[in-house]
């Protein structure tokens, strides 16, 4: 619980240098749940992440860290699908995302990446669980609290 404290009073310093996530409305049209997270637009990242949720004590903001194993995005067949430009979640009401993503690399081969999504207000929050609850269920994942 000390770690959350500690988050809650360094958050607003850390949050000045963090990068902008944008929100935005689609316009793809569908009935059907969708979700999917990509790396390069258009390409639906088909490794499921571990997800990390930190959230101020007051409900004022959060985060979200993504970590990928061994993404498709770093296979040899979607090389020309282009570069890696964000991280973009994206489902039927819009797009969110972040440039916060980071590869590491073994033996000079890329191995994971580890992405960070900074919500700062309640309804980015809400926005955010409201796709999580999406990808969850078009993948079949679960919530849980540690």
């Amino acid at each position: 619980m000390k770690s959350i404290t500690t988050l809650a009073m360094l958050f607003p310093l850390a949050n000045a240098f963090a990068p902008i996530p944008s929100f935005s409305v689609s316009s793809r049209m569908s009935t059907d749940l969708y979700a999917s997270i990509e790396f390069v637009k258009g390409l639906s990242e088909k490794v499921i992440p571990d997800v990390s949720l930190t959230r101020a004590r007051d409900g004022s903001s959060g985060t979200a860290t993504f970590k990928f194993d061994n993404p498709n995005v770093f296979d040899a067949s979607t090389a020309s699908e282009g570069e890696i430009t964000g991280m973009y979640l994206v489902d039927e009401e819009g797009q969110m995302s972040t440039s916060d993503v980071n590869a590491k690399f073994l033996n000079g081969k890329p191995t994971s990446i580890t992405s960070m999504l900074v919500l700062k207000s309640p309804e980015e929050w809400d926005r955010f669980m409201r796709f999580m609850e999406r990808y969850g269920e078009e993948n079949g994942l679960g919530f849980s609290k540690s």
